[in-house]
């Protein structure tokens, strides 16, 4: 029997919601533009801020403070540039590309932070699925891979600024927004109208901006719902079956705080592109880490940092499910994989 392709990377980016793909298609025709003044630049200006409002109620801030960007990298970048800020090295490229890497990691992939203030910090890792504890006070929180999956409050975290992006939690890929603290300032670095409170210029881009609203609140809905409870049950059940299965595998935070649906694998010796091509060939889509860094040919950056070798640390794959995710997926991939972890032990014998 053949069966349908299973997405297990949806870390890398989610299915799009049906509240998206529908908010998306009614706003694609809205003709005005949202800075004109006339009735149609209105009811565009009205789509942009209902969205403004749903992405504010979802992640806990003023809806006054949320700047809508093309994505958590231009985020990331605006929050971070020119700022001096600090960082540990299992951070996302984007924070990396701008802030020192020097803050201390353990082997359980926690990030200690001394001074809040002059730090950015993730509150999840794409790779590990690690959760950070947020000392209040922070420069920066990246809540791109929190968001929609575990609990996270801008106004409780007590940080100036966080960042999130629509494709992790089925909106549309392209857009993403910037929470700012209260009162805080910051400096444009587009320039040229006034858009987003001028905090970001270029005209909105309405029809993204609409899906990322909707699937804002569709994942604040589930969420509260519980469903990513019966996702945990799942990724511990893959975990399981897989260990048992094998021997000397790694499982890199098992144990610790985490993201409900993400396993990273290690298999030392088997390299990670070399799985994600077998399991695609299988009908599985998986990662060898984050979609931004997995095609370039060397280890992860955060293994490293959380004291892998470098055979360990290029020898993960990332399993990312979602609430689509049923039990036969796992059962299915569990075989698929052990299968052929028994014939790579057979070839290397």
């Amino acid at each position: 029997m053949k069966h349908a392709r299973t997405y297990f990377d949806r870390n890398a980016t989610a299915p799009l919601r049906a509240e998206a793909r529908a908010a998306m298609v009614a706003a694609l025709d809205l003709v005005g533009n949202p800075s004109s003044i006339h009735a149609e630049g209105r009811a565009a200006r009205q789509a942009v801020e209902r969205a403004r409002g749903q992405v504010a109620e979802a992640t806990g801030a003023g809806a006054a403070d949320v700047v809508f960007v093309s994505g958590a990298t231009e985020a990331a970048a605006l929050a971070c540039a020119g700022r001096g800020l600090v960082c540990a090295p299992v951070e996302h490229e984007a924070v990396l590309a701008w802030c020192d890497p020097v803050l201390p990691v353990d082997s359980g992939g926690r990030v200690t932070v001394s001074e809040p203030a002059a730090s950015a910090l993730q509150a999840a890792n794409s790779e590990t699925g690690v959760l950070q504890a947020l000392p209040a006070g922070l420069a920066v929180v990246d809540a791109t891979q929190a968001f929609g999956k575990v609990p996270f409050a801008f106004d409780w975290s007590g940080a100036d600024m966080a960042f999130v992006s629509a494709h992790k939690i089925g909106g549309p890929k392209g857009v993403g927004a910037l929470l700012l603290k209260r009162g805080l300032d910051l400096a444009a670095r587009s320039r040229g109208g006034g858009q987003e409170m001028g905090r970001r210029a270029g005209t909105e881009n309405v029809a993204a901006i609409a899906g990322f609203g909707a699937a804002a609140e569709a994942a604040a809905r589930d969420l509260a719902a519980g469903t990513w409870d019966a996702v945990a049950r799942r990724r511990d059940a893959l975990e399981d079956a897989l260990m048992k299965g094998a021997s000397g595998l790694i499982c890199p935070g098992r144990g610790g705080p985490r993201l409900p649906n993400t396993s990273l694998i290690v298999s030392p010796g088997w390299k990670g592109e070399t799985q994600v091509m077998q399991m695609d060939l299988a009908g599985f889509a998986v990662s060898a880490g984050s979609a931004c860094s997995s095609g370039k040919l060397r280890g992860s950056g955060v293994l490293a940092a959380m004291g892998l070798d470098d055979v360990s640390a290029g020898s993960a794959i990332r399993i990312s499910m979602g609430p689509g995710t049923t039990d036969e997926d796992v059962s299915r991939f569990a075989e698929c994989w052990l299968r052929q972890w028994h014939k790579q032990r057979a070839r290397a014998a």
